[in-house]
């Protein structure tokens, strides 16, 4: 904004550049009907608005700062190359966390953070149409999800190990979100930490540390992001 005629090239290992990340829980309950409603952006829209360069699934490999390059891989074709630079910004931006559980990298248990993990979840709710299904983490994002696994007609459970939803609110606030949750008999376990996930036949259980066993047919962890890296 600041100089019309600066050179400016964006790197994007993923397949997109800008999409509304609240949005992506309405896709996988049907709210949002139509895919593409989801990007706010696309790299041909930013080269004609801003003539910036985007290069998605491109990864940047290196970076010289004595030299001022950086080394970037097409992951389409494998190319590598290099750019030059006078400025450098870095906004990797951030990952899911998922912790070192048992079992937790069982097929039927997805994170939620980009439109690669919900095309996943759209996936397997329209292959599986799952029945139960279990939300790990009651933020904004958790509690997004479970709505929309609820309007897809899965009795949905909760698991958060703080003991109130929605952190941020106070607890008075947040113990009005827990009566709406009980009243759409969506099942909520505050206060528990989940120590493993178990595949049983065609059915995931998750073994919380109070001792309570709770079984799904799909699950899906929002429990926070990480700095990518």
């Amino acid at each position: 904004r600041r100089d019309d005629n600066a050179k400016i090239i964006l790197f994007e290992r993923g397949s997109n550049i800008s999409y509304a990340n609240c949005g992506l829980p309405y896709y996988a309950g049907g709210t949002i009907a139509e895919r593409e409603r989801l990007f706010v952006m696309t790299p041909e829209k930013f080269k004609g608005w801003l003539d910036v360069d985007v290069r998605v699934l491109t990864e940047v490999l290196a970076i010289d700062r004595e030299g001022r390059k950086v080394r970037a891989k097409d992951l389409g074709s494998g190319r590598e190359y290099e750019e030059s630079y006078d400025y450098l910004v870095l906004s990797p931006g951030a990952d899911p966390i998922v912790p070192p559980i048992p079992g937790i990298r069982e097929e039927g248990i997805f994170t939620l953070r980009s439109v690669s993990d919900i095309d996943k979840i759209v996936d397997y709710i329209a292959l599986r149409r799952p029945e139960r299904a279990i939300v790990v983490g009651g933020g904004f994002i958790g509690l997004e999800m479970a709505e929309n696994l609820h309007a897809r007609g899965a009795f949905v459970t909760i698991v958060e190990a703080l003991d109130q939803v929605m952190n941020p609110l106070d607890f008075e606030m947040a113990a009005m979100v827990h009566q709406h949750l009980k009243s759409k008999n969506v099942e909520l376990y505050l206060g528990q930490a989940v120590e493993r996930f178990e595949r049983r036949g065609s059915r995931i259980v998750a073994f919380l540390a109070g001792g309570v066993e709770l079984d799904a047919d799909m699950i899906v962890l929002s429990i926070g992001v990480k700095p990518e890296g």
